[in-house]
C-alpha cells in the first residue's frame, strides 16, 4: 500500500469525481470510476478483491428489501386515482378558506409523502392534477409550483420514508426511532408552509382566491369527502403500526404495504394487468438505479474509510477547539451544497461513514441528527440549479411556467425549510419527543 495522505487522498477523490461529473458522465459511472481506480493505485488487485467484497455485504442486509416494496407501493397508489379523490376532499374542505387550495395541497402532500416514501411521487401527482385546478382559480403561478414541490418534498421526512431506510442501514439505526423522529418535524414543517400560504392570501387576496360562493358544499357534503381518507389512512396506519409497535420488522412491514396498494387499486376498479406491469417495470427500473448508486458509492467511501480518513477528521475536529454546533453547522452546509449537485443516495453512502462518528464523539443523539441530514436533503432538492423536485415540476407544468419561474417560486420555501431546520437544531426535543414515548 502506499504510504499516501488519507485526507488527501480523500480530497483527490472528490475532485476527480466533481470533474468527471462536470465532463458529462453519469454519477454511477463518475463513483465507480474514482472508487475502484483509487482502490487499484493504492492496494492493487487486492484492493479490487476489498471492494468486491465490501460490495457483496453491503447488499446482503435484509433492511434493503424494504425499498422495492415501498417503491411500489408508492406507485400502485399513484396510479389507483387515490390521489384524484384526496384533491377533490381538499377542495370540498378548504376552498372557502383564502389560500384554501393551496394549503389543502400540502396537506395531500404529506399524506402522499405517508403513502409514497419519495419525494416524486406527490410532486408529479399533484403537479398533474393540482397545478392545471389552481392556475385556472387564479392562484399565482410561483406560490402554486413552490407549494406543489416543497409540499412533495415532505417525502423525504414523513415516514415510512425510503431515504430514512437507507441512512439507518448505514448508520446502524433503529428504522421505527427514525420514523418516529420525523413525524413531528414533518408536520412541523406543513404547518409552516401552510402558515405561509394563508398570509400570503391575507396579503394578495388576487393571487390566493378562494372558490367561488356557488361551488362551495355545505357541512354535510364536507363529512362524506372525508371518506377519501378512509383507505390511505388504515394503510399509513397498518404500516407505520407495525413498524413502531415492533409487530414485524420494516421489510416484512413494506410487504405489507405494499400488498395493501394491491387491494386499493383493486377497490378503487383500477386494477389490471397493463397497470401491474408498469408499476412492476418501474419499481425495477428505480431500484436497478438505486442499486447502482449504492454500489458505486460504497466502492468510493470504503477507500478513504479504509485509509483512515474517518478517524482523522474525527481527530481534527476535536483539535480545532471548535464548538459543537458549529461542526454540526458545517456538516449541514455541507449537506447543502452536495445537494445541489449529487443525487440524495450518492451523499447518504459517501458522508454518513464520515460524519456518524464525529457526531457521536460530540455526545450529540444520532437520531436528531438523521432527522437534520434528511431536512438538508429535503431543502436540496429545492435548490438551484440542479434540485430535483424543479425537473420534477418542469416535466409536468406547462409552456406558460418556465424554469425561470421555477427558481423564482421555490425561494420561499427554501427560507422556510432553514428556519424548520434552525428549530429542530435549537430543540432537538422536536425531533427527539415522539421517538422517547414509544421507545422510552
Amino acid at each position: 500500500m502506499l504510504d499516501l495522505d488519507p485526507l488527501l487522498v480523500t480530497l483527490g477523490m472528490f475532485l476527480s469525481m466533481l470533474a468527471l461529473l462536470a465532463m458529462g458522465a453519469p454519477l454511477t459511472w463518475a463513483l465507480l470510476t474514482v472508487g475502484t481506480g483509487s482502490a487499484y493505485f493504492l492496494w492493487g488487485p487486492a484492493g479490487l478483491e476489498l471492494m468486491a467484497n465490501s460490495a457483496f455485504s453491503a447488499m446482503d442486509n435484509f433492511l434493503l428489501v424494504a425499498l422495492p416494496m415501498f417503491i411500489f407501493m408508492g406507485l400502485m397508489l399513484q396510479r389507483s386515482g387515490i390521489t384524484d379523490d384526496l384533491f377533490e376532499m381538499i377542495n370540498k374542505l378548504m376552498g372557502g378558506v383564502p389560500g384554501g387550495l393551496g394549503m389543502g395541497t400540502v396537506i395531500v402532500c404529506a399524506i402522499i409523502a405517508a403513502l409514497a416514501g419519495v419525494s416524486g411521487a406527490a410532486t408529479v401527482s399533484l403537479g398533474i392534477i393540482a397545478l392545471p385546478a389552481m392556475l385556472k382559480r387564479g392562484y399565482d403561478k410561483k406560490l402554486v409550483t413552490g407549494t406543489i414541490m416543497a409540499g412533495g418534498a415532505l417525502g423525504f421526512l414523513i415516514p415510512p420514508s425510503v431515504l430514512m431506510i437507507v441512512y439507518a442501514f448505514l448508520a446502524r439505526e433503529s428504522v421505527g426511532k427514525l420514523f418516529a423522529a420525523g413525524l413531528m418535524p414533518g408536520l412541523m414543517l406543513a404547518g409552516i408552509y401552510m402558515l405561509y400560504i394563508f398570509l400570503f392570501a391575507v396579503k394578495n387576496p388576487e393571487k390566493a382566491p378562494s372558490i367561488p360562493l356557488a361551488e362551495r358544499v355545505n357541512g354535510l357534503d364536507k363529512i362524506k369527502a372525508l371518506k377519501a381518507l378512509i383507505l390511505p389512512g388504515l394503510l399509513i396506519g397498518t404500516v407505520l403500526g407495525f413498524i413502531v409497535g415492533g409487530i414485524t420488522s420494516p421489510s416484512e412491514a413494506s410487504a405489507v404495504g405494499a400488498a395493501g396498494s394491491i387491494l386499493c387499486a383493486a377497490i378503487y376498479r383500477t386494477l389490471n394487468i397493463k397497470m401491474l406491469k408498469e408499476v412492476l417495470m418501474s419499481t425495477t427500473q428505480l431500484m436497478g438505479m438505486l442499486i447502482w448508486i449504492t454500489v458505486a458509492a460504497v466502492f468510493f467511501s470504503k477507500v478513504y474509510i479504509g485509509l483512515g480518513a474517518g478517524s482523522l477528521l474525527t481527530e481534527l475536529v476535536e483539535d480545532s477547539n471548535l464548538s459543537p454546533y458549529w461542526v454540526i453547522i458545517a456538516m449541514l452546509v455541507t449537506y447543502f451544497v452536495l445537494g445541489m449537485f449529487l443525487d440524495d443516495f450518492a451523499i447518504v453512502f459517501i458522508t454518513v461513514p464520515l460524519f456518524v462518528p464525529i457526531v457521536q464523539e460530540l455526545g450529540f443523539d444520532t437520531v436528531w441528527f438523521a432527522v437534520l441530514f434528511i431536512i438538508s436533503m429535503q431543502t436540496a432538492y429545492l435548490t438551484p440549479p440542479f434540485g430535483y423536485n424543479l425537473f420534477y415540476m418542469r416535466s409536468v407544468a406547462p409552456p406558460s411556467i418556465t424554469i425561470y419561474d421555477l427558481y423564482k417560486s421555490v425561494v420561499p420555501f427554501i427560507i422556510l425549510q432553514v428556519i424548520g431546520l434552525g428549530l429542530v437544531v435549537a430543540y432537538p426535543q422536536i425531533a427527539l419527543w415522539l421517538p422517547g414515548v414509544i421507545f422510552g
